[in-house]
């Protein structure tokens, strides 16, 4: 894998877009990191931003680039689920600390019509989901073939429109899938938010890496 960080560029902390971002700001505040003004306008199309630590900067990308970009070394620290990090568990990511925010469950969900299904019948199944490597490592454990359709969002459509039986997906309340017609049939995993960092990175800037480690798990753990 390329590698581009520099020793000599600021540090670089990408975080996510979406249902993390909100639970994740009061973390920023805690840890002392304000990102400037225009990170809030709706209206700013800039991607990088710059923060009151000198030689500290923010890009705000989509939740699934998080880990990439930090793993492709573009950043040096990011914040990420667990799911995303599990589906491309990336080698050259350390995640030494789990934030405990963004709480979620990763499920396997079908029309609730099928409410007498049992998981452990299985032996093929055809599933949509945005986390097909994933879904394939949690299905072959226990023998059971899985075929991935790849869908980026919009899931609980996949079932009612019949283009499978099966979604993984994840669930918080439980609300959508209600709403849609399904029930969840088997829990994967229970999702939150990690701090993750470029391996490269911490040994080649150990110093600044391990004390933004240590200033969030001081505010995780209180």
């Amino acid at each position: 894998m390329i590698m581009i960080i520099k020793d000599n560029d600021g540090i670089v902390l990408a975080i996510p877009k979406g249902r993390i971002l909100k639970e994740l700001i009061p973390v920023l505040n805690s840890v002392g990191i304000s990102i400037e003004p225009s990170f809030s306008d709706k209206d700013a199309r800039q991607l990088q931003f710059s923060t009151n630590i000198q030689g500290l900067s923010v890009i705000r990308v989509r939740s699934f680039d998080v880990a990439t970009f930090v793993a492709f070394g573009a950043a040096h620290l990011g914040v990420a689920g667990a799911d995303v990090l599990m589906e491309f568990n990336y080698n050259e990511l350390y995640e030494p600390l789990d934030l405990g925010i963004a709480r979620c469950r990763l499920i396997v969900a079908e029309p609730k019509v099928y409410s007498d299904d049992d998981p452990a019948h299985w032996s093929h199944v055809r599933v949509a989901t945005k986390y097909p490597r994933l879904t394939k490592r949690h299905f072959e454990a226990r023998g059971v073939q899985a075929e991935c359709i790849k869908l980026n969002g919009a899931m609980e459509l996949a079932p009612k429109l019949g283009l499978c039986r099966r979604i993984v997906d994840l669930t918080h309340t439980g609300e959508t899938l209600k709403a849609n017609g399904l029930a969840e049939i088997e829990h994967i995993a229970d999702v939150t938010s990690r701090l993750v960092v470029n391996r490269a990175a911490l040994k080649t800037r150990a110093n600044e890496i391990n004390s933004w480690i240590q200033k969030f798990r001081e505010v995780v753990n209180g």
